[in-house]
């Protein structure tokens, strides 16, 4: 179906939207990490790249990436419509992603990040136990 707007007066209409954040994939982790009682986190604490959850006394920023968004290799799809606009805004985040890690971790932080999609399933034992091992190991580390 053709769009009955312009090009000009569409993305004037579209640049008018606002992201609502990935709300739904921080809630379920925070779900997760207060079933197995795992305490000491902060959410959107001031901090390079903005960590969806930082335990701050572990050095630890965990990131909850969206399996479209962060390009999820077994759940990312291309959009096919405006192919071009879409690979260089999905390559632009995954770069984003790796100067985030590589810088807090130059700063000396530990950084976990955690795919959607391993907030559901059989993938949350795997998902608590990372989070664990981390701290467990920063917490010998102090």
């Amino acid at each position: 179906m053709a769009d009955i707007y312009p090009e000009a007066k569409r993305s004037q209409i579209m640049s008018r939207i606002r992201a609502r954040g990935n709300i739904k994939t921080e809630l379920a982790l925070a779900k997760l990490l207060r079933q197995h009682r795992i305490i000491g986190w902060r959410r959107h604490l001031k901090l390079f790249g903005n960590p969806d959850f930082v335990f701050r006394k572990y050095r630890l920023a965990i990131f909850v990436d969206g399996c479209f968004w962060h390009g999820c290799p077994k759940h990312a799809s291309q959009p096919t419509t405006n192919r071009t606009f879409w690979e260089k805004k999905l390559l632009r985040n995954k770069d984003r992603d790796r100067l985030v890690t590589r810088t807090l971790r130059k700063l000396g932080w530990h950084v976990l990040r955690i795919w959607q999609h391993e907030l559901t399933g059989k993938s949350v034992d795997r998902c608590v136990s990372r989070i664990r091992q981390v701290l467990d190991c920063s917490s010998t580390e102090t």
